[in-house]
């Protein structure tokens, strides 16, 4: 067994511009996403959708978001992924400039599955590169880092919808979008590195036949893909539906709204993925199951405020909403990195592709449908609280894999041999 090489400062230097880089991307990616709930209300009335119709424009954008996983994960082990983000970003920046000429809601359904293929090609090669770049016991820190974009990009992607929406039309808010992501996608073409696959692992990477088999045979990885695909039914359905939620039940405007959503996303999900990955770091020091039990505890804790949101008086619904937020925020970082280290680093392009696959497959494609169907056959309230059900199913399936859990010093090893 080869021992690990000091990191040298230039090594040092290309892994920080590396996480720099695409957290900035990861920021952007989440601005083009969340843009679409911000605006939901316009696109009801000039199209005359119902609610299913609404959450059924998530359902294509994941439909091929998840199609192309399975291709994207199989050419990001085995070839540069550089070269493949940039163009995965330079694809999506261009559907969002375009979204100006959507004239009915069969070209928006179209639209928004391109844009799904390529927000699936970067969010699978993202954290394989990173992975490269930083060894096991980094990786929860890292990975927080580069999902606080998650929280500060949905936020910024509410009000650039909610405002430039009510000001100038749904379709503008599309454009203002699509610069960012073309410049960022230039600086990573010419500032960042590929680094060797499997350069922060004490072994070199190889593949085997037979490795990607093992992923199904796999309980660590297996448990928090699926814990994370409880969650991501929820935190998914609730950011969807909480923008029309706040408008119809709340009787806020469509500005006020999006105020609401992005300042409550913003500071208690960045709040919320920064305290999780602090804990999970110190607590990994003690125990490897702790980047399963801090998403376990923190998605139990989400279901009373949750709830008191869903059903409770109104005085009480922004309050119980960030304390929701901020909790399930808590286990993002860390049940990143808990997929990370349950795989070999010759997989991890194809793990990531079948981690996107199954919390899309079985969270945010179908919860916005499902609740906007209830919905419509009920009340919005009701169609909110099926989320609840979810949450506590990510609790029990993180509770159960924080058995699995590898150590942070084997690199998966053991996990793949469980």
């Amino acid at each position: 067994m080869a021992t690990a090489t000091k990191p040298t400062r230039s090594s040092v230097a290309g892994a920080t511009t590396a996480l720099v880089l695409l957290t900035a991307l990861n920021f952007v990616n989440y601005i083009d996403r969340y843009i679409l709930p911000g605006v939901q209300e316009q696109i009801k009335g000039e199209f005359h959708l119902t609610d299913e119709h609404i959450g059924t424009l998530t359902f294509w954008f994941m439909i091929a978001y998840m199609a192309t996983s399975p291709i994207t994960g199989w050419l990001g082990d085995r070839f540069p992924r550089k070269p493949m983000i940039v163009i995965a970003a330079l694809f999506w920046s261009g559907i969002n400039f375009f979204t100006a000429s959507v004239t009915s809601y069969d070209s928006l359904n179209l639209r928004h599955a391109a844009l799904g293929i390529g927000e699936a090609s970067f969010g699978i090669f993202a954290p394989a590169l990173l992975s490269d770049f930083y060894p096991a016991e980094q990786r929860n820190r890292v990975l927080t880092i580069f999902n606080i974009a998650i929280p500060v990009g949905a936020a910024l992607g509410y009000l650039v919808g909610g405002i430039v929406g009510e000001h100038y039309g749904w379709r503008h808010a599309f454009i203002v979008s699509a610069v960012p992501g073309a410049i960022i996608a230039l600086l990573i073409l010419f500032f960042m590195k590929e680094p060797e696959r499997g350069a922060s692992q004490r072994e070199k990477a190889k593949v085997e036949k037979g490795t990607v088999l093992a992923l199904v045979k796999n309980k660590a990885y297996l448990a928090s893909i699926l814990g994370y695909a409880a969650v991501t039914f929820s935190l998914g359905g609730i950011s969807w539906w909480m923008p029309s939620f706040l408008q119809r039940i709340e009787g806020r405007t469509q500005s006020s709204a999006a105020y609401l959503m992005g300042a409550i996303t913003v500071v208690t999900g960045l709040l919320g993925t920064i305290t999780g990955g602090v804990i999970a770091q110190r607590w990994s020091k003690k125990t490897p199951k702790a980047l399963y039990l801090v998403p376990a505890i923190s998605a139990a804790l989400a279901v009373p405020p949750a709830l008191v949101c869903f059903f409770g008086p109104h005085n009480l619904t922004i309050p119980a909403l960030a304390l929701a937020v901020f909790l399930i925020f808590l286990g993002t970082g860390p049940v990143n990195a808990a997929t990370m280290n349950a795989v070999r680093p010759e997989v991890r392009a194809t793990a990531m592709a079948g981690q996107l696959l199954v919390i899309h497959a079985l969270g945010d494609a179908i919860s916005p449908r499902i609740i906007g169907a209830v919905s419509d056959r009920s009340t919005l309230n009701l169609g909110l609280g099926s989320t609840l059900i979810t949450l506590l199913l990510a609790s029990v399936i993180f509770f159960v894999g924080s058995r699995y859990a590898p150590p942070l010093t084997g690199d998966a090893t053991e996990s793949e041999a469980a």
